[in-house]
């Protein structure tokens, strides 16, 4: 069996990536084979808990109160609801509840501790929870740890390079630091990205880079597509092309052998046959909701009744909740990460234009 790394170079990641993709998925393929059961997937629901509203600049962000979007701001949900949603989704084999609220950075007060009970009712009914809630400090990280929260998505969304093309608001570092206050505790911690935002390859291999060299990686990583929302900076980037999907995720896969892969936003926009060709590539895990709506109205998923009959169609099961317990095996340990030197993004950015 492959040993697992945390020393990748940008070299070895960008031969990886520029595999021709039938080749590339069947390496995925038969490294997840050796680490994971690949008839298994996670099926994820998402609910935003908070809506709109958010003083950030994300570029691509419907939810960014500096943008005139479609989306309607709301304030945060009440538990009974959130409680309602999540056994509607639990009865529909949902395994893993995301919680997301619009907010830069987590404020102490009423609003944390009626999210803090959120959580422990959700986690009462043996479901996973993930909460995205902006930045962290040390302290309330440990309190969602200490009402059950599994995991923390931060997603470090593009490279370091890119970041501040994408944010001003905040920095490429503000997100390592709150991995780090998260890696703390015993929650899990689930980072990955987006493509589709004016990004190079090169931007694609550092994200991959940076992850990949996260020590331990992150027991989850996100791949998720842009959802062009009208009134956004980004509103009018061309789409990604499938094939760019898949070899994001075989690649991810390849690099990081034993987490969980999610095919997040823009699997809507894939037909049955390409996210198929992802679940051959290395992705194990899928958002899945009764209103087809992933996070807002601007990210559309499908329906709970037509993942169903997609996995019987391809013989899959779902995976259950706490599979593998509730890591602690890492708590304390600070994230390191793989230095990125300017000589080696120059040597891979020279091979991409000789290619």
């Amino acid at each position: 069996m492959p040993e697992i790394r945390h020393n990748w170079t940008i070299e070895e990641i960008r031969s990886i990536y520029d595999t021709p993709l039938l080749e590339l998925v069947f390496r995925a393929a038969q490294v997840q084979r050796q680490f994971q059961d690949s008839r298994e997937m996670q099926v994820c629901k998402l609910i935003s808990i908070k809506t709109g509203k958010c003083p950030e600049d994300c570029s691509y962000c419907a939810q960014s109160s500096r943008y005139e979007t479609p989306i309607e701001s709301a304030p945060l949900m009440d538990k009974c609801k959130v409680m309602e949603i999540a056994s509607r989704a639990q009865d529909a084999g949902v395994t893993r509840i995301c919680m997301g609220a619009a907010w830069r950075a987590v404020k102490d007060g009423s609003q944390f501790d009626r999210v803090l009970d959120m959580v422990k009712g959700v986690t009462d009914m043996g479901l996973e929870v993930c909460c995205t809630l902006g930045m962290l400090t040390e302290d309330q990280a440990r309190r969602l740890d200490e009402a059950g929260l599994y995991a923390y998505n931060h997603n470090i969304d593009t490279s370091r390079e890119h970041y501040e093309t994408i944010i001003t608001t905040r920095t490429f570092q503000d997100r390592i630091d709150t991995l780090n206050r998260v890696r703390k505790t015993n929650v899990t911690l689930c980072s990955g990205g987006i493509i589709g935002l004016g990004e190079s390859v090169e931007d694609r291999v550092s994200m991959l880079h940076t992850l990949s060299t996260m020590n331990p990686h992150p027991e989850s990583v996100p791949i998720n597509v842009l959802a062009k929302v009208p009134g956004t900076p980004l509103a009018d980037n061309p789409d990604v092309p499938w094939d760019d999907v898949v070899r994001m995720i075989a690649t991810a896969r390849i690099l990081m052998p034993e987490i969980v892969v999610r095919l997040a936003a823009g699997r809507a926009k894939l037909s049955q046959a390409e996210q198929a060709m992802c679940f051959m590539a290395g992705a194990n895990s899928i958002f899945s909701s009764d209103d087809k709506i992933m996070l807002t109205k601007a990210v559309p998923s499908p329906g709970y009744d037509e993942d169903q009959a997609m996995l019987d169609k391809l013989g899959m099961t779902i995976r259950p909740s706490f599979k593998n317990g509730h890591p602690r095996e890492h708590a304390g340990q600070p994230i390191h990460l793989g230095d990125v030197s300017s000589e080696a993004l120059n040597e891979a950015q020279a091979t991409s234009a000789q290619t």
